[in-house]
């Protein structure tokens, strides 16, 4: 008897032990065995539950992950690639440069009116403007180096070079085709190509003489024009210079002597008139056209 009441007193004091553990704070998730709901809690299992599957916390939503995109095929790497530069056309004569084919190249320029000097097969500041200028003309980029592209422009409207013209003794300049607007009546015929202005009746040509144009910011306006006027003695009052023999055909625009012309030739340029640099044949030309005679510009 003894025995089976301190039996029924032990598993009292066991059942009030396991009260109070649950009364302590431990949250159903904490008690292993807890009842929830009025269920017995599942056993927490002994293995960690990996990252990606814990639940997500109350106040951030799941991150999503990132859809996988299929790699590129290489045809179409190879399509969004942008294309590489075409090359630079390579450069054949630089300043500083001397050789025959220099040379070769001061005398072709020279037979379009681009050099004035005598060859020396050196590559000097003379011939560098003279490159620029042709290029310049021809919607080339403007370097002063002769390259490959230059140069096949160059000896498409030039001839082979003499000896005497490769030693500077017979400059022929190329003849510039006249304009059809030039083949009827009394025609100042101005072409920028041969820089060279032709004194045309009736489409015969009665006298040759070079000219010089304006530059980039100042240029010669292209097109078919009437002379308005003619001042023998005339004076800018722009630039409060000079302009004896002018004949004006576009606004302040006119065909004159230049003395600048006649002393630096092609390394100077206009404010956008037509220069002539022989007095002798520009005042022979002025005493024969007329007010009211046709001027045509041209390339």
């Amino acid at each position: 008897m003894l025995t089976k009441n301190l039996a029924i007193r032990t598993l009292a004091a066991a059942a009030a032990m396991t009260v109070a553990a649950v009364t302590a704070g431990c949250s159903p998730e904490d008690a292993p065995g807890a009842v929830s709901d009025g269920k017995p809690a599942a056993p927490a299992s002994p293995v960690s539950v990996p990252t990606s599957q814990a639940p997500a916390s109350p106040s951030e939503s799941p991150a999503e992950e990132p859809s996988a995109s299929p790699s590129p095929s290489a045809s179409e790497t190879a399509s969004a690639s942008p294309a590489a530069p075409a090359p630079a056309p390579a450069i054949l004569m630089a300043p500083g440069a001397k050789s025959e084919q220099v040379r070769e190249l001061q005398a072709r320029l020279a037979q379009i009116g681009w050099f004035d000097d005598k060859p020396t097969a050196l590559y000097g500041p003379v011939t560098t403007t003279a490159v620029k200028g042709f290029q310049g003309k021809r919607g080339l980029p403007a370097t002063g180096s002769t390259d490959e592209t230059t140069w096949q422009k160059l000896l498409g409207m030039t001839t082979k070079p003499t000896r005497a013209e490769l030693d500077g003794k017979d400059v022929e300049k190329a003849e510039a085709k006249p304009d059809p607007r030039c083949m009827t009546g009394r025609v100042m015929c101005i072409s920028k190509t041969t820089r060279t202005l032709s004194w045309m009746v009736d489409g015969k040509v009665l006298s040759t003489m070079d000219v010089r144009f304006g530059s980039q910011y100042t240029p010669t306006r292209e097109g078919e024009f009437t002379v308005g006027w003619k001042s023998r003695d005339h004076v800018s009052t722009l630039y409060d210079t000079p302009m004896p023999y002018a004949m004006f055909f576009s606004g302040g625009q006119a065909v004159h002597y230049s003395s600048d012309f006649a002393a630096r030739g092609y390394n100077g340029a206009s404010h956008g008139c037509v220069n002539v640099r022989d007095k002798g044949k520009v005042a022979a030309l002025f005493d024969q056209v007329s007010t009211g005679d046709k001027v045509v510009v041209y390339w």
